[in-house]
């Protein structure tokens, strides 16, 4: 055994009924690296890290060392207690709760302490901080935070445990770039103090910037382990996907003489956005981009009706339309993708089929109000078929699926509803690169097929792949406008940074 390893494991397989989600799996991750554990949606990176934090039991003949000893019985309190620690995309924090709270409450719930003393949680809480050498209100309602200090928050949590293995997953899937070298740095001092980390991510440029090593899994089996300087973007992506992958460059359409189908008129929301205003026409992808926090998704959001515009207009086929809700989006034929589609866009605890279905429960319903099964399953296998959803069992739960298949029962459920406008926030958050080309092509198909699209995506090779125009947000307002064929990652940058007031070097 290796005695600078703080966690092996050998011969890991995981079965559930009719799926085999890990087979033979080896990893080893030694004391003070980052670790990275790549592969694409539905590789088994989720399957094996809830073994690795006790959630689930793996198959007999699995070994798992910690700190030298065997320790085949995970359970999520044995795992913490050994300083194996996640954090999940969604943090798993109280948006209630004060900072300090977060932090530190939950350590003396699972020690059995039976009275909590205030004093020491805020002592304990601001130690960790001190650690991670930020400073945070104590006091502040976690929620009033951004992502990116939640998650030094969740970060600062993990250390109340005395973390000595941290799995971080897809942790950067909502930061800027500043917020992305600020939470790097911090890795980089965590590592060196002797805490490895395990890092879950499809971003590889960021893998590759950060990750002393790199675990490679493929449809659930192990690849191999691989020293940083071994590896390239190429290298990877063909050791992840068995094949080499790259953006398909659609051909820009003018779409003007199909016809206006939505368009918004002065649209304003206080502190999100102002002076709003844009159309889309029959069977376009409108792609909308710029930095974080510039007011895209709010724009989607208020076409929604899930935050309205305090004052606009809204045109739907040259018809003045009222949406101050999300049914009366449905009803108008507006469809929403959102960015967060674990918390926005699934039940997870409900199956593919009652997903897909949800939209339009009311029409599969009997005159007796019962939903008629044989009618909801010919609509569930005529989506999955159409959609390649995998594995194409109608009856698993959400909560199962890869994160591009999520996204497909997403698309599946809005599709189901004959959407005549599809908002789409950030369609490929979190997906592998195998996925995202396939995603895109599915957004083509559907607009070539009629339906008009509104992309936000924060990455720049996918508008230029996908959108026939593109529109560039600065500070809540409209900065820029371009067509598909003339535009360039500069041009856009530079709009989004700067207004387009001087140029932003390449």
């Amino acid at each position: 055994m290796n005695p600078n390893a703080f966690l092996q494991i050998h011969h890991v397989s995981k079965t559930f009924p009719g799926v085999k989600a890990l087979q033979d799996i080896d990893l080893e991750v030694q004391r003070g690296e980052i670790h990275a554990l790549i592969g694409e949606n539905g590789a088994g990176k989720s399957t094996l890290i809830k073994i690795l934090s006790g959630v689930y039991q793996p198959d007999p003949g699995a070994e798992i060392v910690i700190e030298g000893k065997k320790c085949n019985q995970l359970t999520p309190l044995v795992a913490l207690k050994k300083g194996i620690v996640v954090i999940y995309q969604d943090f798993s924090l109280f948006p209630n709760e004060s900072v300090a709270e977060n932090i530190a409450i939950t350590t003396d719930i699972e020690k059995g302490t039976k009275f909590l003393s205030w004093k020491k949680i805020r002592s304990s809480a601001k130690s960790a901080l001190e650690r991670l050498g930020v400073e945070l209100d104590l006091d502040a309602p976690l929620g009033s935070l951004s992502v990116a200090k939640q998650q030094l928050v969740a970060i600062a949590r993990a250390l109340t445990f005395d973390a000595k293995l941290l799995i971080m997953d897809e942790p950067t899937s909502a930061l800027s770039k500043s917020e992305v070298e600020q939470l790097f740095a911090i890795m980089r001092n965590l590592r060196d103090s002797g805490i490895s980390i395990l890092f879950v991510s499809h971003k590889l440029d960021e893998l590759m910037a950060i990750s002393d090593r790199f675990t490679v899994l493929r449809d659930g089996k192990y690849l191999g382990t691989f020293n940083g300087d071994e590896l390239d973007n190429d290298i990877l992506i063909s050791l992840m996907v068995g094949r080499k992958i790259e953006y398909t460059i659609y051909p820009k359409r003018d779409c003007r003489g199909a016809g206006k189908v939505l368009e918004l008129k002065d649209f304003n929301k206080s502190g999100n956005f102002k002076d709003v205003s844009f159309h889309l026409y029959k069977g376009e992808i409108l792609g909308i981009t710029g930095l974080v926090g510039a007011g895209r998704t709010e724009v989607l959001k208020a076409i929604y009706g899930i935050n309205p515009q305090d004052s606009g207009q809204l045109y739907l086929e040259g018809n003045k339309i009222t949406v101050r809700s999300a049914e009366d989006a449905v009803r108008h034929g507006i469809a929403y993708m959102p960015e967060n589609r674990l918390s926005e866009g699934l039940v997870l605890r409900k199956t593919m089929a009652e997903n897909i279905s949800v939209t339009v429960v009311d029409k599969l319903a009997t005159r007796s109000g019962l939903v008629d099964r044989n009618r909801q399953s010919e609509l569930v296998t005529k989506w999955i078929q159409e959609l390649n959803i995998k594995p194409p069992y109608p009856d698993m739960l959400a909560s199962k699926l890869s994160g591009g298949n999520q996204q497909r029962v997403v698309l599946a459920k809005w599709l189901a509803s004959n959407p005549k406008v599809l908002l789409v926030d950030e369609p490929t958050n979190g997906i592998d690169v195998g996925a995202k080309t396939e995603i895109h092509k599915l957004l083509r198909d559907l607009a070539e097929s009629g339906i008009s699209i509104i992309l936000v995506s924060s990455e720049l090779p996918e508008i230029l792949a996908i959108a026939d125009r593109i529109l560039v947000m600065r500070r809540g307002r409209i900065v820029g406008e371009f067509n598909g064929d003339n535009a360039t990652q500069e041009e856009i940058m530079n709009k989004a940074i700067l207004g387009g007031k001087q140029p932003v070097k390449a």
